[in-house]
């Protein structure tokens, strides 16, 4: 295993990253804030940073994409199987990690902003359609107890 490979857990400030140093077997597992997690991916070596999927993760992996890393985004589902411990950040993030050592693991693609803002869209009027529904449900259902029915 030449390339460095990392094992990213993400949240909305606090963010834990495992790895093994290739050269020397050294394991590392830090946490960062935000603006420290950017800088040291900026001037780290490139290499494989394994996310979870999870809500900002297509973002988290577009950013790291920019810095010069590979990013591999992680179904949760798969995840789950590897964290060994108690779930904590430094647990999901070894689990990170060594799911994406396994081989034949189906990763998920990142998305561009374009392919979220559309699907953004989706889920928005689902949502309305929905709620429309439901909404016409219930007043046909309080209008039949007044002896009311509709088509």
């Amino acid at each position: 295993m030449n390339a460095m490979t990392y094992g990213l857990d993400i949240a909305k400030s606090v963010f834990q990253m495992y790895w093994v140093d290739p050269a020397s077997g050294e394991i590392h597992n830090r946490r960062f804030q935000r603006r420290e997690l950017i800088e040291f991916l900026s001037n780290c070596p490139a290499g494989k940073v394994a996310l979870e999927t999870c809500g900002g993760a297509h973002w988290w992996a577009r950013k790291i994409q920019s810095l010069g890393h590979r990013p591999v985004l992680i179904n949760a589902a798969y995840v789950r199987a590897f964290v060994r411990t108690n779930k904590t950040d430094a647990a999901d993030a070894r689990a990170i990690w060594t799911a994406a050592q396994q081989p034949g693991m189906p990763l998920v693609p990142v998305k561009t902003e374009e392919q979220q803002a559309l699907l953004s869209l989706h889920r928005i009027r689902e949502g309305l359609v929905q709620t429309r529904t439901r909404e016409c449900n219930q007043l046909r259902g309080l209008l039949g107890e007044y002896g009311l029915h509709f088509a």
